[in-house]
Parts: C-alpha cells; sequence; structure tokens
C-alpha cells in the first residue's frame, strides 16, 4: 500500500485537505449541474487574480467560445491552453488565472479554450472544439504555436498536435500537465500504484469516462480520444509532459514521451515527486507546486521561442 505520508509533505496536505472541503470526494456521484457548481466555487476559491499588465478580451475562434490574454510588451508566440476538468467540469473561469500568469511568466499571448462538456456532448465534441479553436488561433496569428493543458486538457492538447500533422496548423511544442491520454484505465503501474491517490482515484477515471463516451465502451484505437491510441508517432513537435507523482495518471506522462522519442522526436518527461493531481492550484501555497509551475512557464516559453526545455 503506498504511504502517502512519506510521499506527500505538510503544505501538499494542508492544499488536499483545503480542495477536499470545497470540492469533496463524492461530488463525482452529484447531478452534472451539481458537479459544476462544486468545482467552479472550488476554483474561485483558490483563485489568485491576474498579474498586472495583462489585457483580456474574450472572443470566439472557430465559432468556440475562447478567452485571450496578452502580455504587456508583446507576445513571442501563441499558447492555445485547453483546461482541466474530466470533460465535464471547468471553464473559461476555472483556469484564468493560470491563463494569465502563463501569459504574463512566458511573455506569450495565451487563448484559452471553452470547449464543449459531455455528457450533454460526448466524444469527439470536445476534441472538435479543439480543433476548430487551434487553427482559427493561428489563421490570426501566424508565427509560433504551443498547445498546452491539464488533465483532460493535456489529452486534448496531444489530440490537436497528432491531428495537426496532416490538416495543420504547423505546431511549435505542446506542454502536457498530468494528462490522461490512454483509452482507459490500465490495471498495471500507475494506475495500480495510486489507485486511491488523493485527489484522484482510479474509480473517479472510471466514471468521467463514462461520462465522455456515453454508455458504449468508448473508441479503440482512436488517437482523438486516447493520443496513446495512435500506431504512429513521429512528426510531433517538441514536447514537455509534466506528472504528479501520487496520480494515477503519472505513466501516460512518461509512456507518451518515450514514444515520441523512440519514433525520433524531442520529448521529456517531468515527475514531480510528492505532487498529486490538481496542484496547479496549489502553486501559491505549495513550495513543490511553485516550483513546478515556474518549470512549466518555462518549458511554455522555451518551446514557444523555439528552444528545447531542459528541466533542472
Amino acid at each position: 500500500m503506498t504511504d502517502y505520508n512519506r510521499l506527500i509533505d505538510a503544505e501538499t496536505w494542508d492544499f488536499i485537505r483545503a480542495t477536499a472541503a470545497l470540492y469533496p470526494e463524492d461530488a463525482v456521484t452529484l447531478d452534472m449541474a451539481g458537479q459544476r457548481a462544486v468545482y467552479d466555487r472550488m476554483a474561485a476559491a483558490f483563485h489568485r487574480g491576474r498579474p498586472a499588465g495583462i489585457t483580456v478580451e474574450d472572443r470566439a475562434f472557430g465559432g468556440v467560445p475562447c478567452r485571450v490574454y496578452e502580455p504587456s510588451g508583446g507576445a513571442e508566440g501563441s499558447v492555445v491552453y485547453l483546461h482541466g476538468g474530466g470533460f465535464v467540469v471547468g471553464g473559461l473561469d476555472s483556469h484564468d488565472d493560470v491563463c494569465a500568469e502563463i501569459a504574463a511568466g512566458a511573455g506569450v499571448r495565451v487563448i484559452s479554450v471553452d470547449y464543449r462538456l459531455a455528457p450533454e456532448h460526448l466524444h469527439p465534441a470536445a476534441y472538435e472544439d479543439a480543433l476548430a479553436a487551434t487553427r482559427a488561433v493561428a489563421g490570426v496569428w501566424p508565427g509560433p504555436l504551443v498547445l498546452a493543458g491539464d488533465s483532460a486538457g493535456g489529452n486534448l492538447a496531444a489530440a490537436v498536435a497528432h491531428a495537426a500533422r496532416a490538416g495543420g496548423p504547423e505546431v511549435t511544442g505542446q506542454v502536457l500537465i498530468y494528462p490522461g491520454l490512454a483509452a482507459r484505465p490500465g490495471t498495471g503501474g500507475s494506475y495500480a500504484t495510486h489507485a486511491h491517490a488523493p485527489m484522484l482515484t482510479l474509480a473517479d477515471l472510471v466514471a468521467y469516462r463514462g461520462f465522455r463516451h456515453g454508455d458504449g465502451p468508448g473508441p479503440e484505437g482512436d488517437p482523438t480520444a486516447a493520443p496513446l491510441e495512435d500506431a504512429d508517432f513521429t512528426g510531433l513537435p517538441p514536447t514537455v509532459a509534466f506528472a504528479a507523482q501520487c496520480d494515477p495518471l503519472a505513466d501516460d506522462a512518461v509512456v507518451y514521451a518515450a514514444r515520441v522519442r523512440a519514433a525520433g522526436g524531442r520529448a521529456v518527461a517531468v515527475v514531480e515527486p510528492g505532487m498529486v493531481h490538481g496542484y496547479l492550484r496549489a502553486r501559491g501555497t505549495v513550495t513543490r507546486a511553485r516550483e513546478s509551475f515556474a518549470r512549466i512557464v518555462a518549458a511554455v516559453g522555451a518551446l514557444a521561442r523555439g528552444s528545447d526545455f531542459n528541466p533542472p
């Protein structure tokens, strides 16, 4: 049995308890309106505000509602950001401060995508929105284009990167933050070791997968739903995949980066020790999360400038 009292430090436990007080473990059993209301309240409670100098505008790209964050002094490229939330919760407000801080810290334009959510809109709706918005953004701002996202958003970012090899646009890089990339939860590796991890469990993953795909088993061999199902990993952009050590999804980031490298691409996986799923919201109170977020921002900036990211 995994000893989380040894792996997870006191600051992170404080974050876990604060999150549980706002978003209890049984929230996944609520109806969808209830889940979204609880999630939105939790996101609002952790919102850190926007850095000074960031200009924000809501506008549509490819028919998809988005929010654009422009840093003061101009942008070195564009970042399409896909938010997490199990494909069922979240939106422009839930990751507002994260996107604003990335824009300010990396000196890039960030476009946050308000893709359609399940179960009202089953797969491939979210993927189609992510791809349409990305292509529209590239048409407005030619130049460096980085895809980024956390959790479900990491899945969508990678799926768009795979599709863009055939239909465009050219993607400069991708930054995946504790992404879920497999077709279904596995039975070994991190799925077993961290099946009962704080913040996200194997049972949660099964529930979210059911929401995304409805009553059916979900598609097999479909990289638009699960990028690790792709048979071809050639031609993908430089990739930095961040994993939380104490997360059933931890192996997805590591396996994905390894497959990109095996196909001749450039990819690095960063496993953050003692971190849990959703740690982006801990960046203001937890030292390890703050340091990881600094690495995430550095990775976004490096890829936007066409440089490799070498984690310290």
